[in-house]
């Protein structure tokens, strides 16, 4: 029956893969026929080219931007789900499940009719637990780049308000920063990248707005726009800058009280779970062991 199982989930995901695969061979079709066409489709077919898809899009987000990112996460993924499966099959071909089921059938207390299921779909899950480890490691170098982004937006804001009170202009004030952080840093990456842009001709507006479409970053979102609102009437650099590393100061604040407040809700079901059961056996242990020893006793002398 497993045997069957595990084929029939093969053969689903062959054909969900074939699906895809026609998806996007469709979809590139499209794309090769849009930019065949005559040469006043050009803004639709630069329109075109400069939409990522989905998993481009969450990919770049977590830092994963080189031409080959989406198809090695596909791969990835298959390989995983292919090493899942194969450890199912080997824990049902090696009778690894069988001794589990019958072990759990000796347990008393009708335990195997809920544990039964449970051996039963036990390849399946390890092999969608496996599946999903490539989407786990991308969703956690995600969060890592937005909680280090989040860590070096106020000191840069701070660096960028004061040398702009000093006299420096944005850019110059900006190169300065970056040359004093390490590369390998998230924010300092983009403003490289923001540097890059705009040397390279495009509009300082839109270099900016880039910026938060990449990051993603609600607090990188703000920063922007209020960059913006400054570009495009004109007031003072210096005054935004303060502004908004005052501002981003005060919700850091807030954002440490709430999870302060929230630690102790947190702390219950822990405490409940590990520290209550021991504490209770504890001071009750004694107590239960001296009356199960008397009600031991007293049906002993009552049987003879």
């Amino acid at each position: 029956m497993l045997t069957y199982g595990l084929t029939l989930a093969w053969l689903v995901a062959l054909v969900l893969i074939a699906l895809l695969v026609r998806h996007f061979a469709a979809r590139q079709q499209v794309q090769r026929r849009l930019f065949q066409s005559d040469a006043g489709d050009a803004p639709l077919m630069a329109a075109v080219r400069a939409t990522p898809g989905f998993l481009t899009k969450w990919l770049a987000f977590a830092g994963f931007r080189r031409a080959g990112a989406v198809a090695g996460f596909v791969a990835a993924t298959l390989v995983a789900f292919g090493i899942g499966g194969t450890l199912g099959y080997f824990a049902w071909a090696s009778g690894l499940l069988a001794t589990a089921d019958r072990a759990i059938a000796e347990i008393p207390g009708g335990f195997e009719n809920l544990a039964h299921p449970v051996v039963l779909i036990a390849p399946y899950l390890a092999m969608l637990f496996v599946a999903f480890i490539p989407m786990v490691f991308v969703r956690r170098v995600r969060r890592l780049r937005v909680l280090q982004v989040e860590r070096d937006l106020p000191v840069t804001l701070e660096l960028l308000a004061t040398l702009a009170e000093a006299g420096l202009g944005f850019d110059a004030a900006l190169d300065r920063i970056l040359g004093s952080n390490p590369p390998d840093r998230a924010l300092v990456q983009e403003f490289r990248t923001f540097q890059a842009e705009v040397l390279a001709g495009r509009p300082r507006v839109e270099c900016l707005r880039r910026i938060a479409r990449r990051l993603d970053v609600t607090s990188v979102t703000i920063l922007v726009s209020a960059l913006v609102q400054a570009e495009q009437i004109g007031s003072g650099i210096a005054d935004v800058l303060r502004s908004q590393a005052e501002d981003l100061r005060q919700r850091r604040r807030e954002k440490a009280l709430e999870f302060s407040m929230a630690l102790p809700v947190k702390l219950l079901f822990p405490l409940v779970i590990c520290f209550l059961p021991g504490i209770i056996l504890f001071t009750l242990g004694p107590a239960f062991y001296d009356l199960f020893r008397l009600a031991d006793q007293f049906s002993i002398r009552r049987s003879l």
